[in-house]
C-alpha cells in the first residue's frame, strides 16, 4: 500500500507527544511535512522532515494527503475547513469545533470533497477503558446503574506561557479533558438523555475552568465525570456498580509516559500496564463469586492510525466518525448550558446518522 503522506500543523505538545511518534511509526504513513513557525527541533528528532514556516505553506503542497490539525481549539473550524478545500483528508484534535454547527458544516463538507474526517480521540485506547468496555460489553457487574469516570491532577499553580490558562472558550478543561470523557461515555452508552454539569475555577487566579463535574442520565444508568486540578491523594478512576458486583480501577494509561519518554509505539509490551494498576473486579456470574484483580488489556493508540489509514485507502468504516464527535460536542455544549442555567438541560434521543 502507498503510504500516506502527512503533515503536522503545529509541533506543540500534541504534535511532539502524540501525532508525530504514532505517525513515524506507523508504516502506512509518511511523515513528510511539520509546520513550525520557529524552530522547535522536529528536524533533530526526525531528520527527513520538511520543515514548513505556515499552514497556508502545508497546504499547498500537493502531495500531502493527510493534514493533522493540531493548533488551539478556537483555530480548529477554520483550519480543518481550509484543509477540506484543499481536498485534504483531516484529523483534528479534540474538540473537533467549539461549536457544533460548525462540525456539522465540515460534516457536509468532508462529504463534498470526499474527504476522510475524523477526530483524534485516542483515549478510546487507553488500556484502563478498553478494560472497562469489556466488563460492560460482557455484563459482569450484572445490570450496571453507575459508572463514575476521573481525570484528575494535581497542579495547584497556573502554567505559564500557555493558552490553556487563558479563558478563550470558557470552559477549556471540558473541551480539553471532558472531549475525551464525554467520547469514551458515548462510545459505551450512546446519548444520554440529560445532562447537569456544575463547571468552575478552583485554583487561586486561575483565569480558565479547571475543574467539571457532569452527570449524564440514561434510562436506569448514572454517568458521572469528573475533572479537577486539585487532586492529590488519587481515587478510583473509574468506578462502576452493577446488581451483581462491582468494578474499581486505579491509575492512568501508560502510553503517553511512554511518548514522552521516546519508547517506540512498535515496542513489544507497548501499552500493557504494570500489574499493581490492574481494576479489582468483585461480582457473581453464573452463580459463581469472584473477587480479585483482573488484567488490564494493553492500550494500543496505533489502532486510531491503522483506522484512518484503511479509512483513507481502503474505504473502511471510522472508528471515529465525525458524526460521533458531533454528538459528543452537543453534549458538552449541554453541559455548558446546564452549568450557565443551573437546570438539567435534555437531549434528543436521535443521533446525527453516518
Amino acid at each position: 500500500m502507498k503510504k500516506i503522506k502527512t503533515g503536522v500543523a503545529s509541533f506543540g505538545m500534541s504534535g511532539l507527544v502524540f501525532h508525530a511518534p504514532l505517525l513515524h511509526a506507523n508504516s502506512s504513513f509518511d511523515l513528510h511535512s511539520i509546520v513550525e513557525r520557529s524552530p522547535k527541533g522536529a528536524k533533530d528528532i526526525y531528520p527527513h522532515i520538511h520543515i514548513v514556516t505556515s499552514y497556508d505553506a502545508l497546504l499547498a503542497d500537493p502531495s500531502i494527503e493527510l493534514v493533522i490539525v493540531n493548533t488551539p481549539d478556537s483555530t480548529h473550524f477554520d483550519f480543518c475547513k481550509q484543509a477540506l478545500l484543499a481536498r485534504k483528508h483531516v484529523v483534528v484534535e479534540k474538540p473537533f469545533t467549539i461549536h457544533s454547527h460548525q462540525a456539522a458544516e465540515l460534516i457536509a463538507l468532508a462529504k463534498e470533497k470526499r474527504c476522510v474526517l475524523s477526530v483524534f480521540q485516542n483515549r478510546r485506547w487507553d488500556s484502563d477503558y478498553l478494560t472497562v468496555k469489556k466488563v460492560v460489553q460482557n455484563e459482569l457487574l450484572g445490570r450496571l446503574v453507575s459508572f463514575e469516570s476521573h481525570f484528575d491532577r494535581y497542579r495547584n499553580f497556573l502554567k505559564p506561557n500557555t493558552w490553556k490558562e487563558e479563558s478563550i472558550t470558557g470552559a477549556e478543561i471540558l473541551y480539553n479533558l471532558g472531549a475525551h470523557m464525554a467520547d469514551q461515555a458515548y462510545d459505551l452508552f450512546g446519548m444520554p438523555q440529560s445532562v447537569f454539569a456544575e463547571i468552575g475555577i478552583q485554583r487561586s487566579g486561575g483565569k480558565a475552568d479547571d475543574y467539571y463535574t457532569l452527570n449524564l442520565k440514561y434510562d436506569g444508568l448514572s454517568v458521572t465525570l469528573k475533572a479537577s486540578y486539585l487532586v492529590r491523594e488519587e481515587g478510583p478512576r473509574y468506578a462502576l456498580h452493577g446488581t451483581m458486583g462491582s468494578f474499581l480501577k486505579w491509575g492512568m494509561d501508560v502510553q503517553e509516559d511512554d511518548l514522552k519518554s521516546g519508547k517506540s509505539p512498535n515496542h513489544a509490551d507497548w501499552g500493557a500496564e504494570p500489574k499493581k494498576q490492574w481494576g479489582k473486579l468483585n461480582t457473581e456470574k453464573d452463580g459463581l463469586h469472584f473477587t480479585g484483580r483482573i488484567e488490564s488489556i494493553p492500550g494500543d493508540y496505533n489502532a486510531y492510525y491503522d483506522n484512518i489509514a484503511a479509512a483513507i485507502r481502503q474505504q473502511s468504516p471510522l472508528v471515529v466518525a465525525p458524526e460521533q464527535s458531533l454528538d459528543v460536542l452537543r453534549i458538552l455544549e449541554a453541559a455548558i448550558e446546564s452549568h450557565t442555567k443551573g437546570v438539567r438541560v435534555p437531549l434528543d434521543v436521535l443521533t446525527y446518522m453516518m
